[in-house]
């Protein structure tokens, strides 16, 4: 059995979308499990939209997502010698011809189409036409010489038989008037030439692939297999659009999501596997196949991609997650200024903070957003709940409980709880009553990670010079 390869082709137009992802995701996951290759090449040919921003965008999303590829990524304009060679064989074998049909007459005889509500295809007019009739100053654009009768039937792994009659699909261009290759054909040259075996992509390309069958076999090679993937809709079952949110990984990644998540969302997105939600990349591997993949679309559900992050910050090792959450503090709002302010001591106490920050947080934003208290500089800015609830007696507790602290010899989680417990005790007062001031003096706000924590993780004399702050002791 030949080894298996496959490919993800994007075209650099913009970011990479968020259901290029998955499509690139399913490529990796098939060859990974078949110990096979998984390659990348940019679909460039289009020099007006095409660039290099969006090359740089599509690399970096992918290596964000840990989808590897083998090998150097292709350029595909730049094979376009190779396109044209092709051709000129084809041409020589009579499987090619050459239309001098111009830009108007095409346009004139799509209109006429139109008007007799015909389907708009090229009419064959210069098919078996003899060149020496051209026109004298007219470029040719060179089209297929495709079959006309029968079926093109593709096996499609996802979507089944699928059959096409020949006399819808015309002869379709493979080189333009100016010498250029068409994506149809370059698409069947790179993927022969790159060894493909498995084409896995879009349910919108099916009326591509069909065309690009035809290109086969004129060209007598064998086509790779074919798995055409429904496409990915937002909740209200409308193709995914700027309207429904974010759609390029890159947003994903600003939005605080971790890559393991959003691989392990991404590949339950269409694919099927029971109830189980929850795998490890290597279980991904281990499971995947394209029979269990639906041919309906799936929807996207942000809140079930933010409940799934949230499941795997917690899940996941202190020392893991820190090295994530670094490394992501550049693309992250505010993450920047927590980075430049993140010295030795920070770093720790960031550390020591995270097992309560990830309990309440769903996403990198909201660790970041939690983590702020230990950043925030004397005398804290107060919110209007937490400034509420100091106003409400709150500041009689802290400065009545602050000789208690004080007081406290050795500063940890279980000292100070029972100091504060006495306090409470002794007057009469609910826990929870005390820690609500004691959460605003120390965190400005009125949610925090478990208020022991983090009067450990702040340490006794920023713990105490807050609490003073508040409670107007200078």
């Amino acid at each position: 059995m030949p080894q298996i390869v496959t490919r993800f082709a994007p075209s650099p137009t913009g970011f990479l979308h968020i259901g290029g992802a998955r499509t690139a995701l399913f490529n990796w996951l098939y060859a990974k499990r078949l110990g096979g290759k998984f390659l990348l090449r940019i679909e460039d040919t289009d020099r007006e939209r095409s660039t290099k921003a969006a090359v740089e965008a599509i690399l970096d999303g992918l290596a964000w997502l840990g989808l590897n590829w083998d090998g150097e990524a292709i350029s595909q304009f730049e094979r376009a010698d190779r396109h044209r060679e092709v051709v000129a064989r084809m041409l020589g074998e009579g499987r090619a011809y050459r239309c001098y049909a111009t830009p108007e007459e095409l346009a004139e005889m799509r209109e006429r189409q139109r008007i007799e509500g015909k389907p708009m295809r090229y009419d064959g007019r210069w098919r078996d036409r003899d060149p020496a009739q051209a026109p004298p100053g007219v470029k040719p654009a060179i089209r297929l010489r495709a079959e006309q009768g029968g079926e093109t039937v593709i096996d499609d792994k996802v979507q089944g038989k699928v059959v096409f009659a020949n006399k819808e699909l015309d002869d379709l261009v493979l080189l333009r008037s100016d010498g250029n290759p068409t994506y149809m054909l370059a698409v069947v040259v790179d993927d022969h030439d790159m060894g493909v075996t498995h084409v896995i992509r879009g349910d919108d390309h099916l009326t591509n692939a069909a065309r690009q069958m035809q290109i086969y076999s004129a060209l007598g090679w064998e086509a790779p297999i074919m798995a055409h993937i429904p496409l990915i809709h937002g909740p209200d079952g409308a193709k995914l659009s700027k309207r429904h949110g974010a759609l390029g990984v890159d947003a994903y990644r600003a939005m605080g999501y971790l890559p393991a998540a959003l691989r392990n969302y991404l590949a339950r997105l269409g694919w099927s596997q029971g109830d189980r939600e929850f795998f490890s990349t290597e279980e991904l591997i281990e499971a995947f196949d394209l029979p269990a993949i639906g041919r309906s679309p799936s929807r996207f559900d942000y809140a079930k991609l933010e409940n799934m992050n949230g499941h795997y910050m917690r899940a996941m090792a202190d020392d893991e997650l820190m090295a994530i959450l670094v490394d992501a503090l550049p693309h992250l709002p505010g993450g920047p200024a927590i980075a430049a302010a993140l010295d030795a001591t920070k770093r720790t106490q960031l550390h020591a903070a995270l097992p309560g920050l990830k309990e309440r947080a769903k996403t990198l934003i909201e660790l970041v957003d939690g983590a702020g208290f230990l950043f925030a500089q004397r005398p804290l800015a107060i919110d209007d709940k937490a400034s509420e609830i100091l106003a409400r007696g709150g500041r009689l507790h802290l400065k009545a409980l602050l000789p208690r602290l004080t007081a406290v010899a050795d500063w940890g989680a279980a000292e100070t709880e029972s100091a504060v417990r006495a306090y409470a005790e002794a007057e009469g007062a609910k826990l929870g009553t005390i820690a609500q001031p004691l959460r605003a003096a120390l965190t400005g706000r009125s949610t925090s990670p478990g208020i022991f924590d983090v009067l450990t993780v702040l340490g006794r004399d920023e713990s105490l010079a807050r609490i003073a702050d508040q409670a107007g002791i200078a």
